[in-house]
């Protein structure tokens, strides 16, 4: 997996990116699943390749994204540029999935402002198992064949 291969040479994500062909998106309906599955796992996404692009494509993409509340920047490219290349390379993480992430250690601590250690019980306390959600994306059926199908992108480019 890509997370181990990343940790076994010491480095981290700093910043997921997503470059939409717009031309290309516009002309193939069905490339929507995979800009979704793309975008899912981006901070930034970059619409790019806008000449030609109907403005009302454009409003219906990005407000796709809108209505299910997805976190993620979305910036025009223009002349190869964006308006604010500081804003892009902002490092807080804006996407969807948390597979990048470390692990969270939380610190549990009493009405007081004690530290409860991890193991300690209290009474009255019910045992509570944290579980991270699995990724939609990763989910596969019993056959083992992913749940959520995308398009073929090198049938379109």
């Amino acid at each position: 997996m890509f997370v181990a291969w990343l940790e076994a040479q010491g480095g981290q994500i700093a910043r997921v990116l997503t470059v939409v062909n717009c031309q290309l998106a516009e002309k193939n309906p069905a490339l929507l699943a995979w800009y979704e599955a793309c975008i899912h796992f981006s901070d930034i996404v970059l619409l790019n390749r806008r000449e030609g692009v109907a403005n009302k494509w454009m409003s219906d993409f990005q407000g796709h994204f809108k209505k299910q509340f997805v976190p993620s920047l979305f910036e025009f490219v223009k002349d190869g540029h964006v308006k604010n290349p500081a804003l892009v390379l902002d490092p807080q993480a804006r996407r969807m999935s948390h597979v990048f992430d470390d692990e969270q250690d939380w610190i549990f601590k009493t009405v007081e402002g004690e530290v409860i250690d991890e193991e300690e019980e209290t009474e009255g306390d019910e045992e509570i198992e944290a579980t991270r959600e699995e990724e939609p994306y990763f989910a596969r059926d019993a056959a083992g064949r992913r749940v959520k199908k995308l398009p073929d992108i090198a049938k379109y480019l």
